[in-house]
């Protein structure tokens, strides 16, 4: 132990001034302009709790995600098919992740079983049935593939929404995955909690399609779709009257390319309208895909279709090259900011419905601060009491760490800008318990050495040292606990954690370290004749 009160004081007055610094702009709305540049900017953040916002449960829908890979296995197929020179009447999706596949030829199974093996391994022949002098045949994803495909899912799920909710600019969000299938989010302090949920649940899912001009779309909205077509809706605003109206697209239902391949996404101002739109740029192997299927579709219209709608279908007049489109349907500025961030996030591999949804207001959190403080300084002033009027001046010694304590626990969240919670600040009163708690075992002992007839000074050494291993057994008892609730512990209950072991390693340095600074200081310095505690 640091023997020189000098030295101990000297790294006292340094925690507790590093502490304060961080603390200023909690406590001073605003800081004088010469010294601005000097201070941290940053309050520290307050949970939804405090200082409101949105809480929502999503449901992945992993099973869709499943369909749809198995929609896109299918065209696939019905390609190797064709290449392998296998005939067969039709090939679908059936229901739920099942592909139907019809052979003319009872020998077509044996080319089936081998491009299967070859180029999709993670698929089996679920029946097999005679039809019509050929071969019915079903096939399903391994069960196995299927529950490592789901978990990825969500994963990834998991991930394209918290990209989503950092580049919002939201501080301190809580994006955590709760059960199998679900993801937790809380947003604090959002202000515009429709446009949340819309950002967080689009699914994004971003197609470039070539429209079937040679079929007549007519012919199809009266049910006659050509085989590999499908009918796709956009929108589109008449620029005189300012309605917008549904448009009919007959596409081709191979996506060309998607947004997987996408590098960046931007807002870019309209110079012909003055309207903003989304500009979008492809990575290399993207720019090279764009460029090849330009080059073949010349004079075609290729469609732009996101989560299912047109946006635009413009005629390829040339070969383009460079990997750059843009994006436009009459978007507001904040549509088209949300529309190149989740495009930037990445497509969601799957739709996610809502489950539960709660909205704290700012007033609940404002009651709740408030309650939260009344309920800290009266249970600290209750305690500051009962140690002076119990310990008398050792009691006031006792108080004094125990501010100190305060100030370092609230200096440390704004530091490492942790999330400050309700339960937090019951985790921050239950450590202002724990802290004169230390103090009330060195006191007891102190006293049954001075009752022994030892010298003050002798009293007080002895009293530190014997009460020093139970004070760390209870403190990291009460550590350890904490670190299992922030490991399994979701939200709230992992900002008590949190808080809790702050304030009890703040409280291990005020009860044991800070005090006897004190208590050295004036048996050392003075000829103290009797100790009041």
């Amino acid at each position: 132990m640091i023997k020189s009160i000098k030295i101990r004081t000297a790294i006292t007055a340094i925690i507790c001034l590093v502490a304060l610094y961080f603390l200023l702009p909690t406590f001073i709305s605003e800081i004088p302009s010469p010294w601005n540049d000097y201070f941290p900017k940053e309050k520290i953040h307050l949970g939804l709790d405090l200082q409101g916002g949105m809480h929502l449960v999503l449901e992945v829908d992993a099973e869709k995600a499943l369909e749809s890979m198995m929609e896109r296995i299918s065209n696939d197929i019905k390609e190797s098919l064709m290449e392998n020179k296998v005939r067969f009447r039709k090939i679908e999706r059936a229901k739920g992740t099942t592909i139907s596949l019809e052979l003319t030829e009872s020998s077509g199974k044996t080319a089936l079983e081998k491009i299967l093996n070859e180029q999709y391994p993670d698929l089996e022949i679920a029946s097999l049935s005679p039809r019509d002098g050929g071969q019915l045949v079903n096939l399903k994803i391994k069960d196995k593939r299927a529950l490592d495909l789901k978990k990825l899912t969500i994963e990834h799920s998991l991930e394209t929404i918290r990209n989503r909710v950092d580049q919002f600019g939201i501080a301190e969000p809580e994006i955590i995955p709760e059960g199998d299938n679900r993801i937790l989010i809380q947003l604090p302090g959002i202000k515009d909690p429709e446009r949340a949920k819309n950002l967080i649940g689009k699914t994004a899912l971003l197609e470039f399609k070539i429209a079937d001009d040679e079929n007549s779309l007519e012919e199809a909205l009266r049910g006659n779709i050509p085989d590999g077509d499908a009918i796709v809706y956009g929108m589109r605003t008449d620029r005189s009257t300012g309605q917008r109206g549904s448009v009919p697209y007959l596409l081709k239902n191979k996506s060309l390319l998607t947004g997987a391949s996408l590098e960046t996404a931007k807002v870019q101002i309209s110079d012909r309208y003055g309207e903003p739109n989304v500009s979008i740029k492809f990575n290399s192997q993207g720019a090279a895909d764009f460029e090849r299927i330009t080059g073949e579709n010349v004079r075609k219209r290729l469609a732009i279709v996101l989560d299912g709608v047109v946006h635009s279908a413009p005629v390829i007049q040339e070969r383009i090259s460079g990997g750059q489109a843009q994006i436009s349907g009459s978007f507001t500025m904040d549509e088209a900011r949300d529309l190149a961030i989740v495009l930037r996030a990445g497509a969601l591999p799957a739709p996610v419905n809502i489950l539960e949804e709660r909205t704290v207001g700012p007033s609940l959190g404002s009651d709740s601060i408030k309650q939260g403080i009344m309920a800290t300084i009266i249970g600290s002033l209750l305690v500051i009491i009962f140690m002076v009027v119990y310990y008398r001046l050792s009691g006031f010694v006792a108080d004094l760490a125990l501010i100190i304590n305060i100030v370092l626990v609230l200096g440390i969240l704004a530091l490492f800008k942790a999330t400050l919670t309700l339960p937090g600040i019951a985790g921050m009163l239950l450590t202002v318990g724990m802290a004169v708690d230390a103090n009330v075992l060195i006191f007891e002992r102190v006293r049954e050495e001075l009752r022994a007839g030892k010298t003050i000074r002798l009293a007080l050494d002895t009293g530190y040292k014997r009460a020093f291993m139970t004070i760390i057994d209870t403190h990291i008892t009460g550590i350890v606990a904490a670190i299992f609730l922030i490991i399994f512990a979701t939200g709230s209950i992992k900002g008590f954690a949190v808080t809790t072991i702050i304030g009890l390693l703040a409280s291990l340095f005020t009860a044991v370290f800070v005090t006897r600074i004190i208590f050295d200081y004036f048996t050392w310095n003075y000829n103290i004749k009797k100790l009041s505690i």
